[in-house]
């Protein structure tokens, strides 16, 4: 079932893209959404399934069943991905289908080292939002020749299952997260 629901909210996040941002009656005319707006909705959907996944499947099963470790593969079929596998396994999925935008979770404190930010605006940004509770960051950067929009929001522990897997493994270079605490950041980027 997930892996169909993925495909269908890939899709229809490409099929999003693809929508004119300015009217048909009328070319000239205001933009029917900003790129503020559309990586607010974009964040919306994939915070929200990602809090499901972390609060209704992690959390439950982190005693009954096993989890996979972030420094381990995914190759044992029966055990549960971690939520920021799970996110960065949709992120590929998107970016199979579409260059039209891309995300990615990053964090200041990342276990998995590729996900440390790279670009200045990754760095302000998850800086921001770590200091700046309930607030986004949104800036534009040009990569590769490319002019981007990138908006960055705050990524917090919503369950115990956060808390723990990052505090107690052995890679963290942070130890003391609680429940509610910026963990890192979504980032996303649609080109302008």
């Amino acid at each position: 079932m997930i892996p169909l629901r993925k495909t269908l909210l890939a899709t229809g996040l490409a099929s999003l893209m693809a929508l004119p941002m300015t009217s048909q009656a009328d070319e000239a005319s205001t933009p029917m959404f900003t790129p503020k707006q559309m990586t607010d909705w974009l964040h919306l959907v994939m915070s929200s399934d990602r809090t499901v996944y972390t609060r209704m499947i992690v959390n439950r099963l982190q005693n009954k069943e096993k989890v996979i470790k972030a420094s381990e593969h995914f190759e044992d079929e029966k055990a549960l991905v971690l939520p920021a596998q799970m996110f960065r396994f949709g992120a590929e999925m998107v970016g199979e289908a579409t260059d039209d935008f891309s995300y990615s979770l990053l964090s200041e404190w990342p276990i998995n080292k590729q996900n440390a930010p790279r670009t200045e605006v990754e760095k302000t940004g998850l800086a921001y939002v770590a200091a700046n509770k309930g607030e986004n960051y949104y800036a534009t950067e040009e990569l590769g020749g490319k002019k981007y929009f990138t908006a960055v929001y705050a990524d917090t522990a919503v369950a115990p299952a956060c808390v723990t897997c990052h505090n107690d493994h052995k890679d963290t270079p942070r130890s003391d997260f609680k429940i509610g605490d910026v963990m890192g950041g979504v980032v996303i980027r649609v080109p302008l």
